[in-house]
């Protein structure tokens, strides 16, 4: 499988597609606590979107914003169901932490669940190592944080 990366922003249709799907997703697996994850993830104010694309399909979507001087965070990370496990989503992360550094940021930070296992292999499996719970996260139980030194 041959997959392209393509640079974009939040107002891609593509990517607005594949964050519907993420959003259900999430939905299911965070049940009561959604409402409280959601609030933090809005689109519209997201200008480092990438794209992952098998053939002209869109396949897979992650995104960083800036989190502070030092470092951007990972956001919006998903991949559609019958492409996991052959490598989007590294390949994705792959090309945010590059634009990252590109910008001169020196780490990135991210939140997700305890109840995503491929999330937390993902994370660990690229060189992210778990930080305390950062901003609202902190106290949030079924939350772990994560960073990587770019």
């Amino acid at each position: 499988m041959t997959f392209s990366i393509k640079r974009t922003t939040s107002t891609d249709p593509n990517f607005v597609e594949l964050v519907t799907h993420l959003n259900a997703e999430l939905s299911k697996i965070n049940g009561t606590d959604d409402a409280f994850y959601a609030q933090f993830n809005k689109i519209d104010k997201i200008n480092h979107v990438v794209l992952v694309y098998d053939n002209a399909t869109p396949i897979a979507c992650g995104a960083i914003k800036k989190f502070s001087s030092a470092a951007m965070e990972v956001k919006r990370m998903f991949t559609l169901l019958k492409y996991r496990g052959k490598g989007a989503a590294s390949i994705l992360l792959e090309e945010l932490e590059k634009w990252a550094k590109e910008m001169n940021y020196e780490k990135c930070v991210l939140e997700t669940s305890k109840r995503q296992p491929d999330a937390l292999a993902l994370y660990s499996k690229n060189g992210y190592d778990v930080i305390p719970n950062y901003g609202q996260y902190v106290g949030v139980e079924n939350s772990i944080c994560f960073e990587k030194t770019i």
